[in-house]
């Protein structure tokens, strides 16, 4: 397809491949629209945007939403949205549209509902929709709600001069607390605004001042306060821990169709053709809100205009699944996103064997014992004491508000429940189990046994009785009595602050903690993967997209996101350290002792400390950017810059000596000068030259997991999806850093040149063969899309001399055949070469055995296009890449 392609339509609102563009003020819609054409003749169908609507100032995501009635002015407005709409269609393209219905960003004055209920508190018509506890116990927060926003505690903000009356807001009069804003009631703001003197005696530079103001916030439906106020006290539902997203309750009619009124109207105008919905976990009836969703899209889709593409609308979440846990197909949604697959694909291309080595030097590096489950359950504790107390302490007031209301249990009390409630969480296995009305589904029924039984082994005798109450509570087993004397409603209040807490707390313990902590091999600490599953025989991984194939064949094919904690290809040479564990312990332990001079002591010991010294120096090797030489200051420097906001985010996540709560600045500086020092070949020739030997020494075979990890997301079952500008090398950290803008201009001019990958390999450094990998594969998708997204899934022998290097599979639909064979391993094939060439001398006999059906066909490479004879095995020798994609011929 050329830059200047005819105008057609979409044939299918279901796409066959996507990518994702993160938008925001640098990047907007109107800036999209020059891409298109490109982005076509790569091969996608569909454009993957981020969230559109208004969202806070200088936002860089836009989940932090404030508004649901516009698409965001920052990005250009409505009128951009259908300029790239318009162009998306002149090149047979669609758009699919990542939505928040979970929570709105409430840092700040832009949301105009969030201040409305501020300023009439329960009055306000939108008092529900936001999860609230207007009947806290707390008789400071009776029908009131915390604020916590102030950057000090209250009187210290007051007594300083920082909170001062302005004629701003909703009800023209409110607080403004630097760049805040709390709008004062409409009856006080009547009354001062009426006064001449109003402002003026109010105005804290007096004392007389300061305390009618006190007086006067405290008759507000808002209680301002500290922000760290929140772990204890805080009595509304926030994104996580995060106090600027406040939750939304979407299972409320009102709420649903005040949120989604947009989105339907979009979706039947034709605009966009399906929705990614943001963490899906984090509302209170996943599976209902998806079914409500879907029958709503459906009906809209009835007002589609002709020249829109037709099909069913298209539905993804974004949803965590754990190792054995299965998404319900009830809820009626495409798949998730794909953070399923790139744990998979990951796994499968680390090698087992390196499991034992590794885990002994990290115990041996590190001075820690601990393996992940330990790390995990640690870091559950820490997180329902210190970030989740008060949501902790809500679910047990719940709990407990139904014990009293039965003479079996009111004897249970509030410290009781809380404990075995705490237990339940930390040892919870998923992130949230399902349970509404009536008895859980199996799935749900044998998680919630397994967080019991390990509860149980946890709490003093005394407490069995309570956690027995409690597991009936949560799952209403079907041979017990009714709920005791509470309404349904009381029991399904407390089911879903149990369900609505569980998720945060796996979070926020898990990928906000112990990923920080742990640090065995990083590639394995994703988004979606458990670090504690190091690597995955093939035939498991066989068997999983073989399920795929049949149960979610839409379902997105990730391997990088905004939330990933490392690029993709960064993770794929991390994965070479499995290959050869040996080689990087020797290597680690001269790094570690050669920087020794560059630990400082420090009075609470060392920094870096141990572990995450080793994890950095895992960063250094992997994501060292390819051909930049150690003496090229400019350079290293700009490398060490984003490294060092990785470094600093990695310290504060782990929350053992910093944190964003309270950051120990003298552990940052000196772990920051130890990643400075380690990379100064001035001062330290030999460690930083070594550090930049080992990181080439990775890169190739590196380099040839990536292009496996690439052709598995095109081939497998599924949709696949590239994420912004990782169609070249993904040398990315965790975000914002992957949110940097993306070089389109040598991308453009890179496919321009429709070079065959066999003739990039040479040039592998520049990231050109991964785009033309991409490219010929996409094509080949657009000329059979149902062989590739939904064909049967079967395994593939091998036999000789690397057939345990290598992962070999078929897809087969209506007759055609395609034929896949992609490196696992890549340092047996690659050995210390120059070049991602594998000799035939090291293939020697390998070879692929085809079943009887397909012995006698001949096949076409999709990446050379030349021809393979038939026969009953596919010798590897003989062919210029260093993996297979062929399709039967005829």
């Amino acid at each position: 397809m050329s830059d200047h392609a005819q105008p057609h339509p979409a044939a299918t609102t279901h796409p066959r491949a996507t990518y994702r563009i993160q938008f925001q003020a640098g990047f907007t819609l109107d800036d999209a629209v020059a891409i298109v054409p490109y982005l076509a003749r790569l091969g996608v169908s569909h454009l993957y945007a981020s969230p559109l609507l208004p969202a806070a100032p200088g936002s860089t995501h836009g989940y932090d939403i404030t508004a649901h009635d516009a698409i965001n002015p920052a990005l250009g407005g409505e009128p951009a949205l259908r300029r790239l709409v318009a162009a998306l269609r002149a090149e047979g393209m669609g758009l699919l549209l990542d939505i928040v219905p979970n929570h709105m960003g409430v840092d700040g004055p832009h949301n105009a509902w969030w201040q409305d209920v501020l300023a009439k508190g329960t009055d306000s018509a939108y008092a529900r929709f936001f999860d609230i506890d207007w009947n806290s116990d707390d008789p400071t927060l009776k029908g009131r709600m915390l604020a916590p926003f102030l950057g000090r505690p209250y009187g210290e903000a007051l007594a300083e001069g920082e909170l001062r009356l302005v004629k701003e807001g909703p009800t023209g009069l409110a607080v403004a607390y630097f760049d805040n804003r709390f709008p004062i009631a409409p009856r006080d703001a009547e009354s001062i605004l009426e006064d001449r003197d109003g402002l003026a005696e109010h105005d804290t530079k007096s004392l007389t001042g300061a305390a009618r103001l006190h007086a006067l916030l405290e008759r507000q439906n808002y209680r301002l306060a500290w922000w760290r106020t929140a772990t204890d006290e805080i009595n509304w539902r926030r994104f996580f821990d995060v106090t600027g997203l406040a939750g939304l309750r979407a299972e409320e009619p009102e709420v649903f169709d005040a949120t989604h009124e947009l989105i339907l109207r979009l979706y039947a105008e034709g605009l966009i053709d399906g929705v990614r919905i943001d963490h899906v976990d984090g509302l209170a009836d996943p599976g209902g809100y998806c079914r409500k969703l879907r029958r709503r899209m459906e009906s809209a889709g009835h007002r589609r205009p002709a020249g829109a593409p037709s099909g069913p609308p298209y539905i993804l979440i974004e949803k965590i699944l754990a190792p054995g846990e299965r998404l319900e197909t009830r809820w009626q949604t495409d798949g998730t996103t794909g953070y399923d697959f790139m744990d998979q694909v990951s796994a499968v291309l680390h090698d087992t064997a390196g499991e034992a080595p590794l885990s002994a030097l990290w115990r041996e590096t590190s001075g820690s014992e601990a393996d992940f489950h330990a790390e995990e359950f640690q870091a559950r504790k820490q997180i329902l004491r210190d970030s989740l107390a008060a949501e902790l302490d809500g679910c047990a007031r719940a709990l407990h508000h139904l014990a009293r209301g039965h003479l079996r249990s009111r004897d249970f009390s509030f410290n009781a429940i809380r404990r075995v409630l705490a237990q339940l969480l930390v040892h919870f296995p998923v992130y949230r189990v399902y349970v509404r009305h009536g008895t859980p589904t199996a799935q749900d029924a044998a998680v919630l046994r397994q967080a019991a039984e390990a509860a149980r082994a946890s709490l003093k005798p005394t407490d069995h009785a309570a956690l027995s109450h409690l597991l009936y509570w949560l799952a209403e087993e079907p041979v017990r009595e009714r709920p005791p004397g509470e309404s349904r409603r009381a029991l399904l209040v407390a089911r879903t602050r149990f369900q609505q807490l569980s998720s945060p707390t796996a979070a926020k313990s898990v990928e906000d903690t112990a990923f920080y902590r742990y640090g065995r091999l990083l590639s394995r600490n994703e988004v979606g993967s458990n670090p504690g599953h190091f690597a995955m025989p093939p035939e498991t991984f066989h068997a999983l997209m073989a399920a795929r194939a049949t149960e979610w064949p839409h379902a997105l094919l990730a391997t990088a996101t905004h939330d990933h904690k490392r690029g993709e290809d960064v993770r794929m040479r991390l994965a070479v350290l499995s290959e050869i564990p040996d080689d990087w312990a020797a290597a680690l332990r001269g790094f570690l002792a050669e920087s020794r001079a560059l630990v400082q002591d420090l009075p609470d010991g060392p920094a870096p400390t141990p572990g995450d010294a080793v994890m950095l120096l895992q960063m250094v090797v992997a994501s060292w950017p390819l051909g930049l030489p150690v003496t090229d200051r400019a350079g290293i420097g700009a490398w060490v810059e984003r490294l060092s906001g990785w470094l600093q985010k990695a310290m504060r996540e782990a929350k053992r000596r910093s944190g964003w709560a309270m950051p120990d600045e003298a552990y940052e500086q000196a772990t920051a000068g130890f990643l400075r020092g380690v990379l100064d070949v001035a001062a330290h020739p030999a460690l930083a030259t070594g550090l930049q030997g080992f990181a080439a020494r990775i890169a190739l075979p590196g380099a040839l997991k990536s292009l496996a990890q690439t052709t598995l997301r095109l081939t497998c079952p599924g949709v696949p999806d590239v994420y912004q500008g990782t169609e070249f090398w993904d040398e990315s950290l965790v975000d914002p850093d992957n949110r940097r803008p993306v070089d389109y201009a040598a991308r453009r001019a890179a496919l321009a040149r429709n070079a065959e990958p066999a003739g990039l390999l040479a040039d592998w450094a520049s990231g050109t063969v991964k785009q033309a990998l991409i490219h010929r594969l996409l094509l080949a998708r657009a000329e059979a899309p149902a062989l590739f997204t939904a064909g049967h899934y079967t395994p593939l022998p091998l036999e000789g001399a690397q057939a345990g290097a290598m992962l070999a599979f078929l897809r087969q639909e209506a007759g055609e055949a395609l034929l896949v064979a992609v490196p696992r391993l890549s340092v047996p094939l690659l050995g210390r070469g120059e070049t991602l060439s594998v000799p035939d001398s090291v293939w020697g006999d390998t070879r692929l055995v085809l079943p009887p059906a397909l012995s006698g066909r001949s096949w076409r490479c999709l990446l050379t296009g030349a021809s393979v004879p038939a026969g009953d095995a596919l010798p590897l020798a003989g062919h210029p890449l260093p993996l297979r994609v062929l399709r039967a011929a005829g």
